[in-house]
């Protein structure tokens, strides 16, 4: 039974994936369709990302009284509505009321699956949950692409991912006794937090504002660009190839969709070599694979090597985001790592949410081709920001070890 439960919360993350690069890839035809200018997805995005914010504010008060189950059913439902309105949508306006809902789900669903895995399941599940959201992710453009390839409208495309989700919602509806049960059974143990925690974390002053430890405010700033990256070549790669490399829609929507794999892979990958390489490591490893990526896609080359660059940079984003939030208890202690955690997040969902637009606005008025400079820009301040967190740890190791 716990097998057939824990494949149900993989399937979960999968349609967590689904709509989060069907946006991107699909927009340089929406947005003809609408007579909307190019920036405007970034404000659309801005609104999906506001609205998982929302609910992942909200979600401690809401999977406390509905319990986790009921809260996947109904945000999956949600999500899965969203997407049957955007294939019914007459105008932009449509799109970016139904942009909300489709946050909102998504937002309910990344906190309580991760906390519920986080509390019942091994640690290389969480690894391994994030490499089928990518998964998803991957396979959302893979239909987008394949639909417009066809001579379909990308009205089809969102038709069939919430096809999908419905079909989801169905077996999460006569999955929730599971839930219950898994629950009373007390699922798998979980591990420590960090079996490699500093003895003696940074001391934190009296009033408890974590903020002041070194190295915090560093953290959330590499989480913001991280994120920054992550959204920004998700939503303006398909646009960056069509207006700069002069691909077709459809082929631009395939090659993002391998961005994605790049990420999912890379996960898959993770969640065995984290036995053997440390978490600085995997980091330090993945910020050298994106910055080459972004360098790739720099250069005057032929179409064909963008798209290597873009699987690159997905590869080295893989290990970056889930090691990082790994590393936090054994970087600042575990006694203040939950509410580092959620600061970190909130500076993930804003990169998110504001960069993508900021970009999508100064390319609008500009060029395209600013998107792989910008993400040199970005990976760079990961790189340094990281650096100088491994130098504080080291220190602080040797005057532990005095």
């Amino acid at each position: 039974m716990a097998t057939v439960f824990l494949i149900i919360i993989y399937l979960a993350f999968i349609s967590l994936g689904l709509p989060d690069s069907m946006l991107g890839s699909a927009w340089p035809i929406i947005r003809l369709d609408f007579g909307a200018p190019v920036e405007l997805a970034g404000l659309l995005s801005m609104i999906v990302v506001a609205g998982t914010i929302i609910s992942s504010l909200a979600s401690s008060v809401v999977l406390k009284r509905l319990g986790t189950g009921m809260v996947t059913f109904i945000s999956v439902a949600v999500t899965a509505l969203a997407l049957l309105g955007f294939s019914y949508s007459s105008s932009v306006l449509w799109v970016a009321l139904l942009a909300l809902p489709l946050g909102l789900g998504a937002g309910s669903i990344d906190t309580g699956l991760n906390n519920y895995v986080a509390t019942h399941y091994k640690a290389h599940h969480m690894s391994w949950l994030h490499c089928f959201w990518g998964i998803g992710a991957m396979l959302g453009p893979i239909l987008m692409s394949r639909y417009i390839a066809n001579g379909e409208s990308w009205r089809t495309g969102f038709f069939a991912v919430s096809m999908i989700q419905f079909a989801l919602v169905v077996v999460l509806f006569f999955s929730l006794p599971l839930w219950t049960r898994v629950s009373k059974q007390g699922g798998q143990q979980p591990v420590e937090m960090s079996e490699k925690a500093d003895s003696r974390p940074a001391a934190v002053p009296a009033e408890g504002k974590v903020l002041r430890i070194k190295g915090v405010k560093l953290a959330m700033l590499t989480f913001l660009f991280y994120c920054g990256v992550e959204a920004t070549v998700g939503l303006w790669g398909s646009s960056y190839l069509v207006n700069v490399k002069e691909v077709s829609p459809a082929t631009a929507a395939g090659w993002v969709s391998l961005y994605y794999g790049g990420i999912t892979a890379g996960r898959l990958i993770t969640g065995f070599i984290t036995f053997r390489f440390s978490n600085r490591t995997l980091i330090r490893g993945g910020l050298a694979v994106s910055l080459a990526g972004a360098l790739l896609l720099a250069l005057p080359l032929p179409a064909v090597y963008s798209l290597v660059a873009f699987i690159l940079i997905g590869l080295g984003s893989a290990p970056i985001f889930p090691c990082m939030l790994h590393e936090t208890p054994a970087r600042f202690g575990a006694e203040h790592s939950q509410k580092i955690m959620g600061y970190q997040m909130a500076l993930a969902y804003t990169g998110g949410a504001f960069l993508p637009p900021l970009l999508g606005w100064a390319a609008a008025r500009s060029t395209f081709m600013i998107l792989p400079p910008a993400m040199i820009g970005y990976i760079l301040v990961m790189i340094v920001s990281s650096e100088i967190i491994n130098r504080m740890m080291s220190k602080r190791q040797g005057e532990v070890s005095l």
